[in-house]
Formats: structure tokens, sequence, C-alpha cells
């Protein structure tokens, strides 16, 4: 077991590629230590080659391997300071064209993995008294897009969630991040399942399946940008809630919020009208 003498230990999902991969490799050049995982830990190669990146495999979906990596991290490093967990699918299509079979895996890997990784590690983090955990939510965390109706459900609960646990656990000295990245050039948008389409949506959903394709390789954000943004976020002593990653995350958010301000403001007076007389 080795002391906290030699930077933060960092337990880090989804790294085989994209914005896991850029943060361990950060994470290591700022004098750090990491687990690295993946539910295909072959797929890290290249990571375990690396001084201070350690590897092992964790399915978000399997409890049993949640558990054993946590151990792992912990019997190596004796400690965790930094939990990322960026393991994420996407499943693209209209509400109606998705199966509830469907709704139901993507709820699994984006909400319901996410939730039991930050459980497994919470009591670790509770009785250091210290630690961060930093949740990958997107842009899709807060506006919304169709075709992406699952997608949005389940990064909506996971940012439910962790704004509330933020609260929680401020004054245990442990940090919550909610990181809302727009559009980063990973593999994230190539790795997509796509439903069955449906003639109805064409001009909707339909539309987004195109752009996504469009836009594939031609992403305006870099994810080692995106990675380096987040190490210097961790660094400050008032860290943000909320992270926005990239100009179109910042537009796209703007734009939302002041819709919904106007909206407010319309039907004011309608909202008021209940008040008991």
């Amino acid at each position: 077991m080795q002391d906290n003498t030699q930077g933060r230990v960092w337990l880090i999902t989804g790294c085989s590629s994209g914005f896991g991969r850029e943060l361990a490799l950060a994470a290591v050049a700022a004098g750090d230590r990491v687990m690295a995982t993946a539910r295909r830990p072959e797929s890290l190669a290249d990571l375990a080659e690396q001084d201070r990146i350690s590897t092992t495999a964790l399915d978000v979906t399997d409890p049993a391997s949640i558990d054993a990596a946590v151990q792992v991290t912990l019997a190596l490093y004796g400690r965790i300071d930094v939990l990322v967990n960026n393991a994420g699918s996407l499943v693209l299509g209209a509400v109606e064209e998705v199966t509830m079979a469907e709704l139901r895996q993507q709820m699994e890997v984006v909400f319901f993995g996410a939730a039991e990784v930050t459980k497994a590690v919470l009591p670790l983090m509770r009785e250091q008294g210290s630690g961060t955990i930093v949740q990958m939510s997107s842009l899709g965390g807060q506006k919304t897009y169709p075709g992406f109706g699952a997608y949005h459900a389940a990064k909506w609960a996971l940012e439910g969630l962790s704004e509330t646990l933020a609260t929680e656990l401020a004054p245990l000295g442990v940090r919550v991040l909610i990181v809302e990245p727009g559009a980063f050039r990973t593999e994230f948008n190539n790795n997509k399942y796509v439903t069955e389409q449906t003639a109805a949506y064409q001009d909707t959903a339909g539309a987004t399946r195109r752009l996504t394709h469009e836009l594939s390789g031609v992403e305006p954000n870099d994810p080692v940008k995106g990675a380096a943004a987040i190490l210097k976020v961790l660094d400050s002593d008032r860290l943000p809630l909320r992270l926005l990653l990239g100009g179109d995350a910042v537009d796209g958010l703007r734009e939302h919020h002041e819709a919904l301000l106007a909206e407010v403001a319309a039907w004011e007076e309608t909202s008021r009208s209940t008040a008991v007389a």
C-alpha cells in the first residue's frame, strides 16, 4: 500500500477512449496516480504502460465488478481522492422509436451505473473527510434535442442526483463537479446505438440523426483541452457545481436559459394566480 504523499488517487471509469483516457493521462502528468478502468481491460493496454497508471476491469452495470475495482484501487493506493464517472453510452432515436428495453439499458449505463459507482466510493470519501466526485454529464443534461430523449432522461436523472448529493456532502468535506461538454472529437458519437426509424419523425429526430452523422470527426472541441480544463477547475478553492466545456455548450445553455426565463415571465401572472385568497 502506498501513502498519499504521491499526489491524488483517481478512479476513472470508461478509459478506453475519449475523456476517460485523456483525464487519466492529464492526471499522471500533474503528478497524480490513476486507476484506469474499462469494461474490457485489454483496451487499456497502452495506458497500463504509463508510469503511475494501473488498470482493471470495471463494468458499471455489474455491482460485483464495481466493488472489485474499488477494492483493487484501495489495495494498491490506500485511498481514492477523485472519482470520475465517465463510462457512458448513447441511444439515438425518437421517444416512440426507443423500445423500453433500450430505454432501460440507457438508464442502466448512464444513470444507475454512475450512481452505483458513486455509492461504492462515497463511504470512503466521507471517512477521509475529503474527495471529489466528477460526474461526466453533457450539455444534454440541461438542454434537449429531438432524438436524444433516452440519453437526456439518463443525464437529467444523473444531474438531479448529483446536485442533491453536492448539498449533502458539502458539510463533510467532499465535493461534486458536474461536467457538461458540448460536442468533442471523441469516439462517443461513432459508438452510438441507433434505433429503427419511423417516417413521421424524419424532420425532428431524423434531422438529429443526420446532423450527428455529419458532425462525426469534425466536432469543434478537443478532449485534451477539455481534460486540462477539468484539472484546472479541480485545483480551484471554489469548485463550481457545473462546468460547461466548449463554446457550443456555453452558447447553447445561455440560449436555453434565456428562453426559459422568457417563458416564466410570459406566464408569471397565471403561475401566481394559484395562491390561496
